[in-house]
């Protein structure tokens, strides 16, 4: 084993004595295992222009957390005047919010957590601020969701919905556990709150913007995939290939600009959510027959007055000079490791070829290499009978 990731691994183990032995754990849904947030962001500015109205985003960052959907309907109302009541408010938007629903994904490393735990026969619940039957709806085309989880709660079937505790309460009620044997699993400050105030243990897996629950939680992680089950009591993951974990292909587009590497944004969103953080493999698609493999990490650029995203991408089997000038096809098949510095940019060489010798080998294995498929199309890639 290469010495950087021995010592990595060595590391990890003398921090992955259990702080408690978990016997449940309740995930929160939005922004926390379901990329739901991200893609309805702009829908109230969009909504809201149709009266002539312009969103207010920080009072709405803020202000709504922790409503429930009918004060939240009712501020809305007031705070832009529009001509409409609470409910008709509701009854024009939702129809809206439904179809973005629907295309939401599971963020990074939830799926994986998740069918870990019901493999291991561990119960797990759903808590959400959202009414049941808006949950059903942005589950319903999940694979496996509504099996997997063991309960599943909207603010709609407790008295009060997050900051209150009481639908981490009435979670661990019903799987049959206690507050000190229960993990929540959250990414907004309300939620945070809420486990506090439920006296349970809290994992925060927060957006770029939700810094505020740092403080409060027993355990920030970028994403699920830093999550190290062990330091809670459950049983460790077991699905690493040496030293590379296969994950969901994630797609970007990208272009590459005197070195300078950054995402195509279209319509004003990104295609990743924030939790994409750490090292990760896979290929850039230059054209429909050309394709190289990449090492890319991606981080935020904490330097300026407006956070950004920021890739490093270290071509394999080339150079930069391959993607630059224009517009390329970035498939991720593969993680390393989260990152220990907010500067992407400082790995040294020596750590850099430990990584592009593990991406290199792993992408060639066959948990990786039928991804390869989807970028190219050649008679190479071509499925097994």
């Amino acid at each position: 084993m290469d010495t950087h990731f021995y010592s990595l691994k060595m590391s990890c183990c003398e921090s992955c004595k259990p702080k408690t032995k978990i016997l449940a754990v309740i995930f929160d849904l939005d922004g926390t295992i379901l990329d739901t947030e991200r893609l309805t962001k702009g829908l109230l500015k969009e909504y809201l222009a149709k009266y002539g109205k312009e969103v207010d985003m920080e009072r709405e960052e803020k202000k709504r957390m922790g409503m429930t959907q009918k004060e939240s309907a009712a501020a809305i109302v007031k705070d832009y005047a529009l001509p409409l009541t609470p409910d008709q408010y509701i009854k024009e938007i939702t129809p809206m919010y439904s179809e973005k629903w629907l295309q939401a994904k599971p963020l990074p490393g939830a799926n994986r957590l998740m069918k870990h735990l019901h493999k291991h026969g561990v119960p797990f619940a759903l808590a959400s601020n959202s009414l049941r039957e808006y949950i059903d709806a942005k589950i319903s085309l999940q694979k496996g969701w509504k099996e997997y989880f063991s309960v599943i709660l909207g603010s709609d079937q407790v008295k009060s919905g997050k900051p209150s505790p009481d639908l981490f309460e009435e979670a661990a009620k019903r799987m049959g556990v206690t507050a000190t044997h229960s993990l929540v699993i959250e990414d907004s400050l309300v939620g945070v709150q809420a486990a506090n105030a439920a006296k349970m243990k809290v994992v925060a897996v927060p957006s770029h913007s939700e810094t505020d629950c740092y403080a409060l939680a027993d355990s920030v992680l970028h994403s699920l995939l830093e999550f190290q089950p062990e330091q809670w009591g459950l049983p460790p993951f077991d699905d690493w290939v040496d030293n590379a974990l296969p994950i969901e292909p994630i797609h970007v587009t990208i272009v590459s600009i005197n070195g300078c590497v950054c995402e195509v944004i279209e319509n004003g969103v990104s295609a990743l959510p924030d939790q994409i953080f750490g090292v990760y493999f896979g290929w850039v698609k230059v054209d429909p027959h050309k394709r190289f493999k990449v090492v890319v990490s991606i981080g935020w650029d904490q330097c300026s007055c407006i956070s950004k995203r920021k890739f490093h991408i270290c071509i394999i089997d080339g150079n930069i000079d391959c993607i630059s000038g224009q517009q390329s096809q970035l498939t991720l098949v593969g993680y390393i490791r989260g990152l220990n510095s907010k500067d992407i940019t400082s790995m040294t060489v020596e750590v850099l070829e430990e990584y592009k010798s593990v991406a290199n080998v792993s992408m060639d294995l066959p948990m990786f290499v039928h991804h390869s498929c989807e970028p190219l199309l050649s008679e190479a890639c071509a499925p097994e009978d």
